[in-house]
């Protein structure tokens, strides 16, 4: 039973989206069944995907919250 975790910037990746959206996720979850069930020929329904926003202030590079560290490389 494989179990995966996805975490991903709490940002929007769509116009006027603060955050992925239903359908994003809906299809992160189906591409990493599909990718475990065509490499590993694990049954996409023994396998848990998980899926975790962080808030760009929560995630760090470089010693520094992602906002600032992105502001320093413009």
């Amino acid at each position: 039973m494989p179990i995966v975790t996805v975490q991903v910037t709490r940002q929007g990746t769509t116009a006027a989206a603060d955050r992925t959206t239903t359908l994003q996720k809906a299809m992160i979850h189906k591409g990493v069944s599909d990718l475990l069930q065509q490499v590993l020929g694990k049954d996409p329904d023994d396998t848990f995907v998980i899926f975790q926003e962080i808030e760009l202030e929560d995630w760090g590079r470089g010693g520094l919250p992602l906002p600032e560290w992105r502001q320093s490389k413009r």
